[in-house]
């Protein structure tokens, strides 16, 4: 891959790496809020599945942040946009669309029909 590609996705997954950090300060600055009392019951429990909504959102967000860290790191060591199952490379279409991604189309696609074969 090209130096300027490199420096490219560098960018790119440091600024959304950014992005997930200031979601993820935002929504522990709102859980350390004083609780609210709700004197009707439909209320405290609407505030609770956003809550719980917002809890599950957070979760995956923290998940691509540890594979935006670990696609960093490849960039760095210079194995980013390299299929980890065939050892080709990556296109660039897929890396735009998919930066964290660690397999070409072909090899993703046959572990999904695999998968659904298995019934996984």
């Amino acid at each position: 891959m090209k130096k300027e590609d490199l420096e490219f996705f560098r960018n790119l997954l440091n600024e959304r790496l950014q992005e997930l950090i200031s979601h993820a300060d935002t929504t522990v600055t709102g859980m350390t809020k004083p609780k609210e009392n709700f004197a009707d019951p439909t209320d405290r429990a609407s505030h609770e599945a956003e809550r719980s909504f917002e809890l599950r959102i957070r979760d995956r967000e923290h998940k691509l942040i540890n594979k935006i860290k670990q696609a960093l790191e490849r960039v760095e060591n210079k194995t980013f946009g390299i299929c980890e199952v065939c050892e080709e490379e990556i296109s660039i279409a897929r890396l735009k669309a998919r930066p964290v991604t660690t397999q070409c189309i072909d090899c993703k696609t046959r572990e999904e029909d695999m998968e659904k074969a298995l019934g996984i």
